[in-house]
């Protein structure tokens, strides 16, 4: 919730007037995250200054602070019932979400109002329901291709300069969900500045993940090691986690692409049995490789893009790993506003 504050009182006798109390505004700010808005203000109340009261030494009562919230570039502000106020797109965007009362005066009979107290919501947009999360040998594009009805469309987003690709995979009720194939994730992304930061970013503009490994494993380059697929696995979880420690508890599904190549079927059984076990498999990766806390996978589905093996299950698994979640917010939503009618009907008994 935001609160603003009240003006101050007016001096009836000299005609001064009171301070108008202090505005709450939410400022768009690099490198700030939701999850710091949390930590700095469990209560989530934010309230500006008071206007100053009028007096013999200062007819004009001196107007309250101002209140700014930092929030994260990309951010939309919603009433709690889900008007928009208005979008943060840009770094310095500012938004006035509660004004702050007027000072008393001549026409409110010196006595001062009390500002606009104001819940409001900021949620992060949205570039898709899923995002791809692989190295650039998986086969995501060819994947999203695959899912896709019509060609992924590159989307331009006024908050970002990265530029994904957006599959739509459309089911037979109508119902529509969005895949973005981010540029690529290499080792090292969240120590590189620059495209790996930017990706990274962007997975936490989506709802869940959808990993994409090759089966039979993969080399960058010539003088990098050759990685597995469970290797590969891990090495994604890791870069998640040094960006964004959260980004791990994500809801997220496997796929496990290029099954048409040849040792396919025993490289996925091996993938399988290193799933069900990672701590013993990880045994064999550097100490800086290994994630703090393994990814917990819905599904694993095998597919071939190249050929449509395992593509209509990859869809209805898809669906039901986002109906799942859909389900899950709207109950907790209900939740929340039973609590607020049992809290309205309590207050009036009181």
């Amino acid at each position: 919730g935001k609160h603003c504050c009240s003006g101050g009182m007016g001096l009836p006798r000299l005609g001064g007037r009171g301070g108008n109390g202090g505005d709450v505004w939410v400022v768009a700010t690099k490198n700030i995250t939701l999850k710091r808005i949390k930590d700095k203000y469990p209560h989530k109340r934010f309230v500006a200054g008071a206007g100053a009261n009028s007096s013999v030494h200062a007819l004009r009562g001196e107007r309250g602070e101002d209140k700014e919230i930092l929030a994260p570039v990309g951010i939309t502000v919603t009433t709690d019932d889900g008007k928009v106020i208005g979008d943060l797109n840009a770094d310095g965007d500012r938004l006035m979400v509660a004004k702050g009362g007027p000072g008393g005066s001549f026409h409110s009979g010196f006595e001062p109002r009390k500002g606009k107290a104001k819940h409001i919501r900021l949620d992060l947009k949205l570039i898709a329901d899923l995002g791809l999360v692989g190295f650039p040998n998986a086969g995501k594009s060819s994947l999203l291709t695959a899912l896709s009805n019509a060609t992924p469309q590159i989307a331009n987003y006024a908050f970002t300069t990265l530029k994904p690709e957006i599959g739509k995979l459309m089911y037979s009720d109508h119902k529509q969900i969005s895949v973005a194939d981010l540029p690529g994730l290499i080792e090292g992304a969240h120590m590189n500045k620059g495209m790996g930061h930017k990706f990274l970013k962007h997975v936490e503009r989506t709802k869940q993940l959808l990993f994409v490994v090759d089966v039979c494993g993969f080399q960058l380059a010539s003088k990098t090691p050759f990685r597995s697929a469970f290797e590969a696995v891990q090495l994604l979880t890791k870069e998640l986690e040094l960006y964004k420690e959260e980004l791990v508890s994500k809801p997220a599904l496997l796929v496990v692409n290029k099954m048409d190549l040849p040792d396919a079927e025993d490289k996925l059984a091996e993938l399988t049995e290193q799933l069900q076990n990672p701590d013993e498999f990880c045994d064999l990766l550097p100490d800086d490789m290994i994630p703090k806390n393994y990814m917990t996978f819905r599904h694993v589905v095998p597919v071939s893009a190249a050929n449509g093996f395992g593509m209509e299950h990859l869809k209805t698994c898809i669906r039901e790993s986002i109906d799942e979640d859909a389900e899950m917010t709207s109950k907790a939503t209900h939740q929340h506003r039973l609590q607020a009618l049992r809290l309205h009907s309590l207050k009036k008994h009181l």
